[in-house]
């Protein structure tokens, strides 16, 4: 017999040993994740599917979870739910998927909720599960080449089980040239650095968020993130230093057998020594002698032409033979559906304008 229930603070560990142990397991699934974006406007539910059996001593068995993320939207007075990377366990046994999405639609009957979306980390050639979407009447959304959706749905994902020395002849010459020519010219590595490094990186993600001209959230939501996930173990900092100077710096998430490279910075100065390569292979032996079995580069455009402003950074992770991976992308249970065709047309216009107010801020500071 299949029971599910929301989880309380109490039972964290208990949650998270099962999201950590199941194939399919997440950061973004993680009882902290939730605790990080509880800290903004999103409220989290953990729920977890249990097998009970029939004598009273026997203990019930965790099948499958999901964390969803719940926001209240005030023009509609109604909430949505997002399970980043949701949901954790057997995507493949059908009646389990069933019965936790039926779980799923009466928390939002109660919570008031229009949808449920999700992005799984669901390989778009897996046409079992596309099947399963379909006939369940989940609708696809946010079908994006580049960064637009929530999640990036296009990957580079490095199989970890060769040894190191494979690992590195594997990748393209010129990454290992530029690896070894970080390395020659005197750039070293601190691993492990503590949160007082923190406002280092952050200022090196500045300087790189105006050269690249994309937007960076606030100072505080990494120190969140970092007072979150770090006692836990699931996050790690890295600087490059070149002539004593912190030249470059990455973020890295390791969640089991998971690590996931997920925000990388440079200086304007001294790009010609190639610290991102070296930070890189630090990371990936990093994730290897940590026991994990995949690395993910975190996202590249789905436009593959040399002509995408983006193109660079699609040949800068290829350089490391990874896997191209497309996953399924993003798709909406509808609970509401009135609702939710106001939300299909008020969503993009609230999109567009905070663009524009992006935009006109950024004009204004010249």
């Amino acid at each position: 017999m299949l029971r599910a229930r929301l989880l309380n603070a109490e039972e964290k560990e208990y949650y998270n040993r099962f999201v950590l142990s199941a194939p399919k397991g997440h950061i973004l699934q993680s009882w902290e994740w939730g605790e990080l974006k509880g800290k903004g406007e999103w409220q989290p539910y953990r729920m977890i599917v249990e097998r009970v059996g029939e004598g009273e001593s026997q203990e019930p068995t965790p099948v499958a979870a999901i964390s969803i993320l719940a926001r209240q939207i005030p023009l509609l007075g109604k909430q949505i739910f997002y399970a980043p990377r949701g949901p954790v366990g057997d995507i493949h046994d059908a009646a389990l998927m069933d019965f936790l999405f039926a779980e799923v639609r009466k928390l939002a009957q109660e919570k008031g909720a229009i949808f449920l979306k999700i992005d799984p980390d669901i390989r778009l050639d897996d046409k079992e599960f596309l099947e399963y979407l379909k006939t369940r009447r989940f609708k696809a959304a946010g079908q994006a080449e580049g960064f637009e959706g929530i999640q990036p749905k296009f990957v580079f994902r490095l199989d970890l089980s060769p040894d190191l020395d494979t690992l590195f002849s594997n990748f393209h010459s010129k990454t290992r040239y530029n690896i070894r020519l970080s390395t020659k010219k005197g750039v070293t590595v601190k691993e492990n650095c503590n949160i007082g490094y923190l406002p280092v990186f952050y200022e090196l993600l500045k300087e790189t968020a105006e050269r690249d001209k994309f937007l960076i959230r606030p100072y505080h939501y990494f120190e969140d993130m970092w007072n979150t996930l770090a006692p836990a173990g699931f996050l790690r900092l890295f600087m490059a230093y070149y002539e004593e100077r912190p030249i470059a710096g990455t973020l890295a998430f390791l969640f089991g057998d998971k690590a996931w490279y997920i925000y990388g910075a440079s200086s304007n100065r001294d790009r010609r020594v190639m610290p991102n390569y070296l930070l890189q292979w630090t990371m990936i032996q990093w994730a290897k002698v940590s026991g994990c079995k995949m690395y993910d580069f975190r996202g590249v455009s789905g436009n593959l032409s040399e002509d995408n402003p983006l193109y660079g950074l699609y040949r800068f992770k290829k350089g490391f033979n990874g896997d191209f991976t497309e996953f399924v992308g993003e798709y909406d249970l509808v609970f509401k559906p009135f609702a939710y065709r106001l939300w299909t047309i008020l969503e993009p216009l609230y999109q567009k304008n905070i663009r524009r107010l992006i935009a006109l801020k950024k004009k204004l500071r010249g």
